[in-house]
């Protein structure tokens, strides 16, 4: 028997400070680790999905140096599927 979840949509700044405890090249993958973990608890996920957009951005300055903290967007769907992505960029005018 599956049980259905409302779909939900969250923003969320997620600390990525703690993966500088990690050997530096472990860090990378450290910080995805952390971002499901982080999503699982905050959304009550039974499955993550990460965009390839996110994980670009993580290894944008290579494995040793991942960004201390990222804005994402959360979306959970009926199944308890949970998206990760980056949020829409604010319109500057």
């Amino acid at each position: 028997m599956s049980e259905k979840s409302e779909p939900l949509t969250r923003t969320y700044n997620v600390p990525l400070g703690v993966v500088y405890e990690a050997p530096p090249y472990r860090r990378a993958k450290k910080a995805i680790i952390i971002i499901r973990e982080f999503t699982t608890r905050h959304m009550k996920a039974k499955q993550v999905s990460v965009d390839t957009k996110v994980n670009e951005v993580l290894w944008a300055r290579g494995i040793k140096h991942p960004p201390r903290r990222i804005r994402l967007e959360m979306e959970r769907d009926e199944d308890g599927i949970v998206t990760v992505k980056l949020p829409p960029e604010p319109d500057r005018a």
